[in-house]
């Protein structure tokens, strides 16, 4: 029981990118199928659209550029912050040419939840308006958002992330 490695299989989140111009989407879903080294999945992916922008005009740092090289589950949530396009996503990995990471339900939870509840639509309102009674209004809406939210892990994720960018105030 300890110290097993968790296997790809049915039912398994994952995580993956793919390429898509200069930088990478990303993928996150549940295996619905292994068939060799082909691994199925059902997800979402995500094309961090908000931060290439950012990343073209000159107004971020190494950091954002590093996050869309090389997106892992623990930094793609700095690019969600931003303005995103995301669509269904049923394909199939072929895991000698793609990234397959194994993530923990809660991650995948918490992932799936940002996107699902157009969290990175009401940061990007705060984040891209200037200061001023419109910047508060979409600070406002921000906090009540994350306060109808229900799952706690994201809930504790979004107020993180609040308190990094010194929105909540």
């Amino acid at each position: 029981m300890f110290g097993r490695k968790p296997q790809l299989k049915e039912g398994t989140h994952i995580f993956s990118i793919k390429k898509n111009g200069e930088f990478n989407d990303f993928i996150f879903g549940v295996v619905t199928g292994v068939d060799g080294r082909k691994v199925g999945v059902n997800g979402v992916i995500v094309n961090p659209i908000g931060l290439k922008n950012k990343i073209a005009q000159g107004k971020t740092g190494e950091r954002s550029r590093e996050i869309l090289e090389h997106p892992n589950p623990d930094n793609v949530i700095l690019a969600l912050v931003y303005r995103v396009e995301h669509e269904n996503y049923a394909e199939v990995l072929d895991l000698d040419v793609d990234k397959c990471d194994i993530i923990p339900p809660k991650i995948y939870a918490m992932l799936d939840g940002w996107i699902r509840e157009s969290l990175p639509e009401f940061f990007n309102a705060v984040l891209s308006l200037p200061e001023g009674s419109e910047r508060d209004e979409a600070k406002r809406v921000l906090r009540q958002r994350k306060d109808t939210l229900t799952d706690p892990n994201l809930k504790r994720t979004v107020y993180a992330v609040c308190r990094s960018l010194k929105i909540l105030n």
